[in-house]
């Protein structure tokens, strides 16, 4: 199982990034794909997960800190996520990583099965 984000880099306070994981070895439709943050000196951040397509409803779920910011979506065609990151705020700097669970929906934890490599994002003026 492979997962490859991309699309990080600088941007500027309220600013926007889309982030993109391709996923490999593995049904992205069937399983819950997220994104995890981990800012320098701080713990992970669950930030936004999105259910299976397949068995659930592809519902999906986002950190009180980035909601109404931030906005999840699938290519199925591409087996790719998306994480859409608008009106970034510098206390949105760190790598993001994507993740993929063994099971369709979401875990509450950001405690997934698979992980890709992570992508910095930095915002910053």
């Amino acid at each position: 199982v492979q997962l490859q984000a991309s699309g990080g880099g600088l941007v500027k306070p309220g600013g926007s990034l889309r982030l993109s994981c391709t996923v490999s070895g593995l049904n992205p439709e069937d399983r819950a794909i997220g994104w995890v943050r981990q800012a320098p000196g701080k713990g992970r951040e669950g930030v936004s997960c999105i259910d299976s397509s397949n068995i659930g409803l592809g519902d999906s779920y986002y950190a009180d800190s980035v909601k109404g910011r931030f906005i999840i979506s699938r290519d199925n065609t591409k087996n790719t996520v998306y994480l859409q990151m608008n009106s970034l705020k510098p206390e949105d700097t760190a790598v993001y990583y994507c993740a993929a669970d063994a099971s369709w929906d979401c875990p509450r934890d950001p405690d997934y099965n698979y992980w890709g490599q992570g992508t910095q994002v930095t915002v910053s003026s």
